[in-house]
């Protein structure tokens, strides 16, 4: 997942508003930058080619982007977390055409990608600066109800906050989405699944479809890692997915109907009078 840098090179820094500093790094294992904010890698971007995702889950997570509407239709997306901005670069790419909202709660992150990893010229990508849930309730009254996407994949260091993770705030997604629209999380967990059961037992109460995808070890609780959920109020469109994903180049496994209902049996629903942060991984989980 990352690794220990050489710091012989001083790399593109900035001090983030909330804590912690971010930094652009050459990737040392393939070609293109990383987003490291305080020793955890974050995104990775390559500026020659915008589909190489890298990020097992992102490419999970793109796998199912590429099934949404017609192949090459564009897409209205929200983003919640932007990171090196890798899914809308990616977006841009294969559906030209789209429209996207991202919402960042660090700005001085934001122009430290925009300055050292630029966008595409043209590309229609709108940027907003603020918390994500209250980023949702700014956003256009045309949005709602008409989002193709709504991706959230927001971390405050190595943890998903509180407030991003109950039945509320998944609630307003759903009025978000068209009848037809997809939500994807990223979930990161450790062994045992506690958190991850809890959110997709939270996700299925405001969806009526959820599957996860994952690495089989991470989704059988054996290891830290990352687990996508899919969901939507309709089927999702999925039936070539368990095939992809176990080609690779990353495999993993996805579950759904009754494998995702017993996964998520017994555990409580996150309101937000209980919700907790997601759990810190361990100091040594990003060194090599």
């Amino acid at each position: 997942m990352g690794r220990v840098r050489g710091r012989d090179v001083e790399n593109p820094r900035a001090r983030l508003d909330h804590g912690g500093v971010a930094e652009i790094a050459p990737s040392e294992f393939t070609h293109g930058f990383e987003l490291v904010v305080d020793g955890t890698p974050q995104s990775h971007v390559d500026l020659d080619d915008p589909t190489h995702l890298h990020f097992e889950y992102i490419v999970r997570m793109g796998a199912v982007i590429d099934q949404l509407g017609g192949s090459r239709s564009p897409l209205s997306v929200v983003h919640l977390g932007a990171g090196a901005l890798t899914l809308p670069r990616y977006i841009d790419a294969t559906r030209p055409g789209s429209r996207q909202q991202v919402i960042e709660l660090e700005g001085p992150l934001v122009t430290l990608v925009r300055e050292h990893l630029p966008l595409p010229r043209g590309a229609a990508i709108r940027i907003r600066i603020g918390d994500a849930r209250e980023g949702l309730r700014r956003l256009p009254p045309a949005l709602v109800g008409s989002c193709d996407l709504v991706v959230s994949d927001v971390f405050s260091g190595a943890q998903t906050p509180a407030h991003l993770t109950s039945i509320e705030f998944y609630q307003e997604i759903a009025a978000l989405l068209s009848p037809t629209g997809v939500l994807l999380v990223n979930v990161a967990d450790s062994p045992g699944l506690a958190f991850a059961r809890r959110q997709v037992a939270t996700v299925q109460t405001a969806f009526r479809e959820v599957a996860v995808l994952a690495d089989a070890q991470v989704l059988k609780g054996r290891r830290f890692g990352n687990l996508v959920l899919a969901a939507s109020a309709t089927d999702l469109p999925t039936e070539w997915l368990p095939r992809m994903l176990a080609a690779g180049p990353h495999p993993a496994k996805i579950a759904q109907g009754a494998e995702v209902a017993a996964f998520a049996r017994g555990a409580a629903i996150v309101t937000d009078a209980d919700a907790v942060a997601s759990p810190r991984p361990d100091a040594n989980l990003f060194l090599r």
